[in-house]
C-alpha cells in the first residue's frame, strides 16, 4: 500500500490480455461457485490454496476488467484522507470548485495545519447524495417533459 493508503496501477503498466484473461476466470469461476470464500490454486504450494473472501474476488476481476480495458485503478480505504486536489479528481470537478464545496460545509474535512484533509468516505458520502440529487432533479424534469407533451 502506498504511504497514504493509496496505491494505484497506472494505465498501461499491465498487459491488457492477461488482465482480461484473468477477469474473465474469476468471473466464470464465481458464476459457478456461490461459496462466500473462493480457494484458488496458485504456486503457494501443491496442498495449500490462497483462501479469498467472494468479495474481494469480485473486487479484483472488476479491477482487472478496468485494466484490460486500458484504464488505471487506485484503490483507497475509506478512512484514507485526501488532499483537495486529490478529493476534486476523485470526483471530477475542480480545485476550486471543492473548496467552495467544503466552505459551504456540504463535505466534512480537518484542517491538519492550514491544509485542508476530506475523509474519503465522507466524499462518497457527498458523492451520494449528489447524485441522487441529480436523479431526482432529472426525474422532475422528465416529468414536466411528459405533462407538456400530453397537451
Amino acid at each position: 500500500m502506498g504511504a497514504k493508503g493509496i496505491s494505484g496501477i497506472r494505465p498501461g503498466d499491465v498487459n491488457a490480455q492477461v488482465a482480461n484473461r484473468a477477469a474473465r476466470r474469476i468471473r466464470d469461476y464465481l458464476a459457478r461457485h456461490q461459496d462466500d470464500e473462493i480457494a484458488i490454486n496458485a504456486e503457494i504450494g501443491e496442498d495449500d490454496a490462497l483462501v479469498v473472501p467472494r468479495q474481494a474476488a469480485v473486487m479484483l476481476a472488476h479491477v482487472l476488467e478496468l485494466l484490460a480495458d486500458g484504464q488505471g485503478v487506485q484503490i483507497m480505504p475509506n478512512n484514507v484522507m485526501l488532499t483537495t486536489q486529490q478529493a476534486a479528481d476523485a470526483i471530477n470537478v475542480s480545485r476550486p470548485y471543492l473548496i467552495e464545496l467544503l466552505e459551504r460545509e456540504n463535505i466534512p474535512y480537518e484542517l491538519v495545519g492550514t491544509h485542508r484533509r476530506i475523509a474519503f468516505a465522507d466524499l462518497l458520502e457527498y458523492k451520494r447524495r449528489d447524485d441522487q440529487r441529480r436523479r431526482a432533479a432529472m426525474d422532475e424534469v422528465t416529468a414536466i417533459g411528459e405533462e407538456l407533451g400530453e397537451d
